[in-house]
């Protein structure tokens, strides 16, 4: 038991050092202008199913983004819908891809089918942007991808934000969980050069990288392995800290269980396909990139190296953990301490601050999580999210956080 905890304390003490350090990046973010004239033109892809309930939100949203109309044009492919999505969609001017597969079900292959079937029109697009059905989106979207991909940049994600943060201790939880994950984790590596996490919405893919390398994604995380196999073609995924994107979480614990296992399932699939691919090519090609990048794809074995510390301190060796309750204490304090820099850095509302009393709970609902997700890493059934939160983006404003809607701050 006592070499146990020594080489998982070894392996916990180099992760978290590594992520503390590449955390002070995001002390600093520069805002950029984002002043050249529209000329991409976006093909706006959503993936539903079922969402009748909020798809009509998000197509209005979209019409009213401060980019010129002409240049681009809204999609929604209808994956295997026996509601009104696709009537809904329709109506409100969408273009609507309807997709029956019982067979192959689940995001990845919607968007294959949906990059297809837009491809195959001939028109003339530069990028493609997804969008899960639940989202709103800030009106400067399309013009900050427009800045980027004119810059050079190929493969973009945007600020993943939270629509409904106030409804319950979960959503507080994720919403914080959020702010920090954008904070000093994507913004952070965007600054030191290194290729950052495709969260599955808001994300903004040049044609002519998809051309060239196909989507073919078909993992419960479509997003990761996308992600991961640009790293090994020498492409890396940038961040647009003010494109934000406002997605609905699940509002209790099982719900947000079941949605994270998915993730964490896809996670332990690609890491068991690439991880020691990517640390090879990283080492052979002296690419940090690389290996930071494999780094992330570790992290569900992280958590589950927590998992066992904890319970090897706890029902093995708790006299450790009493011989130093100050330390313990230092450390708990401490990190409140560095995630409340984290939320002054983002510039919230005073009341957010005080739900960070929820958020280690819901840390710690992570490590069974991990567990779960590797034992099931090889299933792929996937599994949907009931999306209910019927918001309009003009009103997420006065809802519950200064959202700086357009790159201003309006709290």
């Amino acid at each position: 038991m006592e070499a146990i905890f020594y080489v998982t304390q070894v392996i916990l003490t180099m992760f978290t050092f590594y992520y503390f350090l590449v955390s002070l990046f995001g002390f600093w973010h520069r805002r950029e202008g984002y002043l050249l004239p529209p000329q991409s033109r976006f093909a706006v892809v959503i993936a539903a199913h079922n969402e009748e309930k909020v798809i009509g939100a998000l197509i209005r949203n979209l019409m009213s983004l401060d980019y010129p109309k002409e240049l681009y044009e809204i999609f929604v492919v209808a994956d295997n819908c026996v509601d009104d999505t696709a009537k809904i969609a329709a109506s409100l001017g969408a273009n609507v891809i309807a997709r029956f597969n019982p067979i192959e079900r689940g995001k990845g292959y919607a968007l294959e089918y949906a990059f297809n079937k837009i491809f195959s029109k001939g028109d003339k697009f530069d990028a493609v942007v997804v969008f899960d059905a639940d989202n709103l989106v800030s009106t400067n979207f399309l013009r900050i991808m427009n800045n980027r991909l004119l810059k050079g940049e190929s493969i973009i994600q945007g600020y993943l934000d939270t629509k409904n943060a106030d409804d319950t201790w979960i959503t507080k939880s994720i919403y914080i969980g959020y702010l920090l994950t954008n904070r000093f984790w994507q913004l952070s590596k965007y600054n030191l050069g290194l290729t950052c996490a495709l969260g599955g919405t808001g994300m903004c893919l040049s044609v002519d990288v998809l051309k060239k390398y196909g989507w073919g994604m078909t993992s419960l995380t479509e997003d990761l392995e996308f992600q991961t196999k640009a790293l090994l073609n020498n492409l890396r995924v940038t961040w647009a800290h003010e494109a934000k994107v406002y997605d609905e979480k699940p509002l209790d614990l099982m719900q947000s269980w079941r949605q994270r296992k998915r993730w964490m399932q896809g996670h332990c699939n690609v890491a068991g396909r690439y991880l020691w691919t990517l640390l090879r090519e990283g080492v052979r090609k002296r690419s940090f990139v690389m290996i930071d990048g494999a780094i992330y794809l570790f992290q569900p074995f992280f958590l589950m190296f927590c998992g066992l510390s904890l319970l090897n301190s706890i029902f093995f060796m708790p006299d450790r953990m009493l011989e130093q309750p100050v330390w313990v204490a230092a450390g708990f304090l401490g990190q409140f301490f560095y995630f409340g820099l984290g939320l002054a850095l983002e510039r919230v509302r005073f009341k957010i601050y005080g739900w960070l009393i929820f958020y280690p709970v819901f840390a710690l609902s992570w490590i069974p999580v991990a567990f779960a997700g590797y034992v099931f890493r090889n299933n792929k059934e996937w599994s949907h999210t009931t999306h209910i939160r019927n918001i309009r983006h003009e009103n997420l404003e006065n809802y519950y956080l200064p959202a700086r809607a357009n790159g201003r701050k309006t709290g």
